[in-house]
């Protein structure tokens, strides 16, 4: 039973496809037409749902944006699902509706269950419900990463276990590598800096900046500096405020005040309200006394000796030396000071600092090469049963006598880790190199798959460790874009059959030109083209009956009414029907 199902696309505006909407099956759908009707914008399609590179060239001349929706219907405790809830997105009746944008300026949008969400949500869900494979997955089969990464994503934890205590140990030696040769290469410039530290945390010890010291002395040089008009301005308003001792008959504000206050202290009783202003006025009689008190001695106390006044003009200036160099004022000074004492701490300390980081190196080195021994030996053990199923694949693909193994391998290294008495290159994975070999025939030597595989041997490869995959590691939906190229006869009927098989335990669309594989499927679409002359539009849709014996009839001779065409039409549906 097939967990998620691709229910439908719609496409509008995507290159040769003016408005179509492709109904799918749960089973087997084969996307057929004729060649550029616009089978593979299907592909791309559902690439640009899964979150694929937006290229603005897609959109169809004269349109300003070309959208693709698609509607997937997935269990409600599915990963994606619990994905796309966390990103704000709702289901519609147990589907998540997924839709992508992409405007002819290249601008691209995508939303999930009625919500925008970027495109690389999209992606993540890919990995979760659709497997897409076409001729450009065939070509990247051939790279040796991705054959190592197949065989790791077979063996499952067997291989992922110790790999991730692999990569945990590869990051911390490159991380204490990279910290040990930074410090031995750079150690020059460590030094020149260690010197230029040590003398500017002298110079400043020297002067002995107190926190805020600048801002106080710098009052204290503004009231030195006008200390004689400072001390006239108080000795005036002292006078002004309780009497000139050389001037008796002069009028005061306090005599003034005391005045006022006599006057209405004698008929206070009178009236409560001019009780209350005797009151005031008596406060402020007190107010004048104090304030006339402090001026005098502030007279007394103002200090206007010149060479005070030279000792703070001169501290200020060894002050203003540091600001100059290590900060806007005596506290970002102190900070700089405080900082580049424990800088300085690590940099003397490099000499212990390089042995602790050696030790620690030569640790890790021996660790990662029990790591990557164990790797090794996980991948060895699934490599066997791998490769035997494939090669059992392939027998039912129509190539019986191919056998399919792989070579591990690892390279010299005089700088690399010791594995097994020998020190070999290491990386990020490991220090294998996995390939995949094929020997076609009996006889033959196993070969690497690009040199020693035709393009259909590859197709069926490539099918039968998809397949394989299946049984391990299933994804819902299968896309296959051709692949069956290069493959025609006997091997097409086969390839047909094995993906009816593996549509019974998941939803399989295949885009293909080979009739033998479209007679296994349980819907077939056609891509038509219609030409009025200015647009070219395209319409997707089911064919059954008579209609589908035409379309098999013009994959196979090109004529659709071509009587022997329609006869072996009919003889491979037949066939096909009897085997599922």
């Amino acid at each position: 039973m097939v967990c998620s199902v691709l229910e439908e696309m719609r496409i509008r505006s995507l290159g040769v496809i003016d408005d179509a909407v492709v109904e799918l099956s749960p089973g087997f759908t084969a996307v057929t037409g004729e060649t550029g009707a616009g089978k593979t914008m299907v592909v791309t399609s559902l690439g640009l749902l899964l979150g694929g590179r937006a290229d603005p060239a897609l959109v169809r001349i004269g349109a300003g944006k070309a959208v693709v929706e698609g509607r997937v219907t997935v269990p409600a405790d599915a990963a994606a699902v619990v994905r796309a809830e966390e990103a704000g997105a709702e289901l519609d009746d147990g589907a998540l509706l997924i839709s992508r944008t992409v405007s002819a300026e290249g601008r691209s949008r995508a939303h999930l269950g009625g919500r925008s969400v970027p495109v690389g949500l999209l992606a993540e869900l890919a990995d979760d419900l659709v497997a897409v494979h076409g001729q450009t997955d065939q070509q990247g089969l051939l790279k040796l990463s991705r054959q190592r990464q197949a065989l790791d994503r077979y063996a499952g934890d067997a291989v992922a276990v110790p790999l991730a205590k692999y990569t945990e140990a590869y990051r911390r030696l490159r991380a204490v590598s990279a910290e040990l040769e930074e410090i031995t290469t750079r150690a020059r410039e460590r030094a020149q800096e260690a010197d230029m530290l040590r003398y500017g945390l002298e110079e400043i010890a020297a002067v002995e900046p107190r926190a805020g010291e600048d801002a106080e002395l710098a009052e204290e040089a503004e009231r030195l500096g006008h200390a004689e008009a400072l001390s006239s301005a108080a000795t005036a308003a002292h006078a002004a405020l309780a009497g000139n001792p050389e001037d008796p008959e002069g009028i005061d504000a306090s005599t003034l005040v005391a005045g006022a206050h006599r006057a209405l202290e004698a008929v206070r009783s009178h009236d409560p309200a001019l009780a209350a202003l005797a009151d005031r006025i008596g406060e402020i009689g007190i107010l004048l006394g104090d304030v006339a008190g402090e001026l005098a001695g502030y007279a007394d106390d103002l200090d206007a000796d010149p060479l005070r006044l030279a000792a703070v003009e001169e501290r200020r200036a060894a002050l203003t030396a540091l600001t100059r160099k290590y900060g806007d004022d005596v506290n970002a000074v102190l900070a700089w000071a405080e900082q580049s004492a424990a800088r300085l701490t690590e940099l003397d300390g490099d000499d212990e600092r390089i042995e602790e980081l050696t030790a620690e190196r030569d640790a890790l080195r021996a660790e990662l090469g029990g790591l990557a021994q164990a790797l090794t030996d996980a991948r060895a053990e699934a490599a066997e049963r791998f490769a035997a199923a494939v090669t059992a694949e392939l027998a039912s693909l129509a190539m019986p006598h191919a056998r399919v193994s792989f070579d591990i391998r690892q390279t010299e290294d005089p700088d690399g880790v010791e594995v097994g008495g020998r020190t070999v290159a290491y990386g990020p994975s490991g220090v294998d190199e996995v390939e995949l070999l094929l020997a076609p025939h009996p006889g033959a030597p196993p070969r690497p798959i690009a040199k020693g595989a035709s393009g259909g041997e590859l197709s069926r490869v490539m099918l039968a460790v998809e397949v394989v995959f299946a049984g391990t590691d299933p994804v819902p939906t299968y896309l296959f874009d051709e692949v069956d190229a290069g493959v025609g006869g006997k091997a097409a009927v086969e390839i047909g059959r094995r993906l009816a098989k593996l549509a019974r335990t998941a939803q399989v669309v295949v885009v293909t030109h080979l009739p033998q594989v479209a007679a296994f499927a349980d819907r077939q679409l056609l891509v038509e083209k219609t030409n009025d002359g200015t647009v070219t539009r395209s319409g997707v849709k089911v064919l059954e009956g008579e209609e589908r014996i035409r379309e098999l009839s013009r994959m196979l001779a090109g004529q659709e009414d071509s009587e022997t065409a329609r006869a072996h039409a009919e003889e491979l549906l037949a066939t096909a029907r009897a085997d599922l």
